[in-house]
């Protein structure tokens, strides 16, 4: 038996699907566990809590402008869809090209002008770098739009 490139890509998606993680949190559900943004996965997940490779993003002003940055650089990333958000928490979801989807939440603290955040896989044990690298642009993006304000 032979497999196309198609048919080879229907399969993996087939054999990973067993290893889908839950759909997204409803707003309240997120905020009651915003506390907890910790990587169950190293492999499908980074973060900036200390165990994730990332520091947290920092802003100047209030959690409003911290919320408007955000907002800014996310409209940099067309694949990005906000599902949730209030005052001091976004939920975002990513959809790749292949149709993988990646869980973004970020946590506006205003006692210390940082934002937390934690990027993982809604599909898979393994995300080949796609939120490190993610991440990484998007803080870049991030600190240039602080800068430039």
């Amino acid at each position: 038996m032979q497999f196309t490139s198609k048919g080879a890509a229907l399969a993996a998606v087939i054999v990973l699907s067993a290893c889908a993680s839950p759909a997204p949190q409803s707003a309240s559900v997120a905020a009651a566990k915003a506390a907890d943004l910790d990587c169950v996965l190293p492999s499908n997940c980074v973060n900036s809590t200390g165990t994730g490779g990332f520091a947290p993003l920092s802003y100047q002003g209030s959690p409003a402008q911290a919320m408007a940055l955000l907002q800014g650089t996310l409209k940099g990333f067309p694949e990005a869809t906000v599902v949730n958000s209030d005052a001091l928490t976004m939920q975002v979801i990513f959809t790749t090209p292949m149709g993988f989807r990646d869980q973004v939440d970020f946590r506006i603290n205003p006692q210390d002008q940082r934002i937390d955040f934690r990027s993982r896989s809604l599909f898979g044990l393994f995300d080949w770098g796609k939120n490190r690298s993610r991440m990484q642009a998007f803080t870049m993006r991030f600190e240039q739009q602080a800068q430039s304000r």
